[in-house]
């Protein structure tokens, strides 16, 4: 297994970790907002919030876009892309796994009900 990929999960989601910036991920994440309007909403101040946005966009989360004279924040679509296809290969492990399991009890099943009754 390349090494590579799996840097950047945990990156990502080191980054998501913290409960703060898990916040102001969900904020822009509704819609492309400032610095200051995230800080409006969270009981935090702007420079902190430029810290989290910072770590949030090194770890490819976050893209920042200059309209006039304010930086409006948003999700970085392939970076969230990458996280959510991490996680549905996870799932899509568990969902094979479930089935197996499944099909095998499903046969136990047959199997015992297919065995002629002891008379007595």
């Amino acid at each position: 297994m390349n090494p590579r990929p799996f840097d950047a999960y945990a990156r990502r989601f080191a980054a998501l970790g913290d409960p703060t910036r898990l916040q102001v991920f969900a904020l822009i994440a509704r819609s492309p907002v400032s610095v200051a309007e995230v800080a409006a909403q969270l009981p935090v101040s702007r420079p902190a919030v430029s810290q989290h946005l910072k770590v949030l966009a090194d770890a490819g989360l976050v893209q920042v876009e200059s309209v006039g004279t304010r930086n409006l924040y948003r999700p970085d679509s392939d970076g969230v892309a990458t996280l959510r296809d991490f996680i549905d290969s996870l799932w899509d492990v568990a969902l094979a796994r479930f089935k197996l399991q499944a099909e095998k009890v499903a046969r136990q099943r047959a199997s015992v009900q297919r065995k002629p009754r002891e008379t007595r």
